[in-house]
């Protein structure tokens, strides 16, 4: 009987690894236990020797086997199809496709009939992928200068016209529990961890998704609280820290659900009212164990809770939110004539650095909101200066994760500064313009409108000339918006001289009591001023959406869209074809279809815009699809169309109390069938929704 050749054992945890023919010496028993303990773990992925023996790999090259049968050991990741690398492959390869397709089509419309013949002619001849891109990018190159012109022109036309007229789906996009190419690839450029921060997930990798989308934006537009304190503290996990607490990551979390379209932002799959709502309420228990005594991440975490609140439509807990913020800025001496103040020399540097961004972060979200809503700002004085405008900060560059759209310089220090000097002014016009007289107020603040848009225009005219670039971050434009909307606060909200298209005497919002003693005539028509602003909102609102889109758009957007919508509505020459106002609606559409408070926004904007009865101008134009003519034609619910009526859900709450005067039109008028409202009413509307009634702004006044 012949001899069977003897096989060679495959390595183990309690031999040596040394095969039968080596005559090596034997390896030492600390190298054994150390063999032994890899041999334990698990590994994820083999060499390539391993795989083709069958062996079992030890997973860190050069493996164990590779070293005891003397072969190359090579490790590809790219193989394993569990890997994001993997995912990633597969993703450029379809990329690569789709971008050769499109440039098949590009050839075949741009080229001439010879150039598209001579294409078929060499896929026929079964060409590579690789010669089809050489003969196209050739081609392309070599094109008719003219032609590719006329082209690109009939192309940026109708690109134009599909984003001008494009109004979305009623529901945001939704990703399934499925994961998909794109979340498979998703890599958060802030990496933090999920413990001992919350209790409502231990996922990681949500968590620092979440904290990436909320730095992206939602914070550059306030910025009270400083992002690389905070995040460095987070990161260190110390519950003990002054910058990181339970309660600031839920309210922050909580924000930054509203930017995020993955399953696990949402409560109730698919409701976007649900969005958050599982973080909110760890954020409201962990409040309610807040010590008495404020801290600055307490009086961060409220002004969080306020933005929260603010685009929540049911609780009316906004304005309550936001005063209390303003109390605890207030004991810490931040802001404001009372409490102890703290100079820079007392405070280590993150401190003093916090300080500084939240003090006037409130003074901004502070003056914004009241001025936004026709009511004198509360805060006067900021007790700490402010962030340096050439901090080394402004080096940094702003990434619109997650897309994969190009970075842009963030110039965020820059930015803050502007925003504080808009703020002041914001400050003056609300106090001058929306106080009582039997408030208090400084001699130099009681001044005219004249006087205080010529500040603001002074202000627009010294801007940096980096704000003026086409690239730039959102923020900047959001800024802009800010000063827009700040004309039409001043001019169009507001009666007195003979251009303003309001005819009641001072705001409409009860609790903002009107002026007594009458202005002298403006030198400006306050009527074309408004409308100027109001079309200028409709150029950044397209610079937004072709830049960024505005799906992620910072909820400021939403206010300064509707509040241009409305006053382009109270024109006597409205009309619903204008190409500003399409633009605004469409844009308008997307925004108010993310959170609850903006749907029922956009149903008021609806109604308002069917009360005009220009729905034959809509029916007889050719350019308008079916879709937007249903939206605004008058007549189309008589023809079954409710695609829209499911954003009325909601507004029974302007019924149930008599402080936000109602919604419909009378007696037995549904919530779809009311006529619609008028820009000042609209503004109290929108107060009511989204931040309630200011039942203690009355107490507060008197203390100014």
């Amino acid at each position: 009987m012949t001899d069977q050749r003897q096989i060679v054992p495959g390595p183990s945890p309690t031999s040596n690894h040394d095969g039968p023919h080596r005559k090596e010496a034997k390896p030492s028993s600390s190298a054994t236990s150390s063999s032994s303990a890899s041999w334990k773990r698990r590994v994820s992925t083999a060499c390539l020797a391993c795989k083709k023996s069958k062996r079992k790999c030890s997973g860190t090259p050069p493996c164990e086997n590779c070293r005891t049968f003397q072969r190359v050991c090579i490790f590809d990741e790219s193989l394993d199809q569990r890997r994001r690398v993997a995912a990633k492959r597969t993703a450029d390869e379809l990329s690569y496709h789709r971008d050769l397709l499109n440039d098949i089509f590009k050839l075949v419309r741009e080229a001439d009939e010879r150039k598209a013949l001579d294409l078929l002619e060499i896929i026929r001849h079964n060409a590579s992928p690789d010669e089809i891109r050489t003969f196209i990018n050739n081609t392309l190159s070599t094109l008719d200068t003219t032609t590719s012109r006329t082209s690109a022109q009939a192309a940026a036309k109708l690109e134009d016209m599909k984003n001008l007229i494009n109004v979305e789906g009623t529901t945001p996009a939704f990703r399934r529990k499925v994961m998909d190419i794109h979340y498979l690839c998703d890599e958060a450029p802030i990496n933090v961890p999920a413990q001992p921060w919350t209790e409502v997930t231990r996922d990681r990798d949500l968590v620092s998704h979440l904290v990436s989308l909320y730095f992206t934006w939602d914070y550059p537009f306030n910025s009270f609280l400083d992002e690389g304190v905070f995040l460095k503290h987070m990161a260190t996990a110390d519950l003990g820290s002054q910058f990181c607490s339970p309660f600031l990551v839920n309210a922050l979390l909580s924000n930054a659900c509203y930017f995020s379209e993955f399953s696990e932002a949402y409560v109730v799959p698919g409701d976007i009212s649900s969005k958050g709502c599982d973080f909110l309420a760890e954020a409201e228990r962990l409040k309610g164990e807040l010590p008495m005594q404020p801290s600055l991440a307490s009086l961060q975490g409220t002004l969080l809770m306020y933005e929260r609140y603010s685009m929540s439509r049911t609780d009316d807990l906004g304005y309550m939110m936001l005063h209390e913020a303003i109390r605890m800025g207030e004991s810490l001496g931040l802001v404001g004539n009372t409490g102890p103040r703290m100079t820079s020399e007392q405070l280590s540097e993150d401190m003093d650095s916090s300080c500084r961004r939240t003090a006037w972060g409130l003074f901004n979200v502070d003056t914004m909101v009241h001025t936004g809503f026709l009511r004198s700002s509360l805060i006067n004085h900021v007790n700490m200066p402010r962030i340096d405008r050439d901090h080394l900060e402004d080096q940094s560059l702003w990434m619109p994760y997650p897309s994969h759209r190009d970075t842009r310089p963030s110039y965020l220090s820059v930015y803050f500064d502007e925003a504080c000097n808009l703020s002041t002014i914001s400050r003056d016009i609300s106090r001058s313009m929306f106080a009582g007289e039997n408030t208090v107020l400084e001699p130099l603040q009681r001044q005219s409108r004249d006087a205080l848009y010529e500040r603001l225009k002074r202000w627009d005219e010294l801007l940096p000339e980096i704000f003026d670039w086409e690239k730039v971050a959102p923020h900047v434009i959001l800024l802009k918006m800010r000063y827009n909307a700040l004309i039409i606060n001043l001019f169009s909200c507001i009666s007195g001289n003979g251009h303003s298209r309001t005819t009641t005497e001072g705001p409409k919002t009860p609790e903002s009591p009107s002026r007594q003693t009458p202005e002298p005539a403006s030198k400006y028509n306050a009527w074309e001023l408004a409308q100027t602003a109001a079309r200028n909102i409709a150029t950044l609102t397209r610079l937004h959406r072709r830049e960024f889109g505005v799906s992620r758009a910072h909820h400021f957007a939403m206010y300064a869209i509707n509040l241009a919508l409305f006053t382009m509505l109270e024109q006597d020459s409205f009309d619903v074809l204008d190409r500003d106002f399409l633009s605004l609606a469409s844009a308008f559409s997307i925004v108010a279809s993310r959170s609850a408070l903006g749907r029922n926004l956009f149903h008021i904007f609806r109604q308002s815009v069917r009360a005009k009865a220009q729905g034959s101008r809509l029916r007889d134009a050719c350019s308008i699809p079916d879709e937007l003519k249903d939206l605004f034609d008058e007549e189309s619910s008589a023809k079954g169309h409710r695609r829209f009526d499911e954003y009325a859900d909601g507004l029974e709450k302007l019924n149930q109390d008599e402080r936000y005067h109602g919604i419909t039109g009378g007696e037995g008028q549904s919530l779809q069938e009311y006529p619609g409202l008028g820009l000042s009413d609209m503004l109290d509307r929108y107060e009511s929704l989204s931040l309630g009634k200011d039942d203690v702004f009355c107490e507060r006044k008197k203390g100014t």
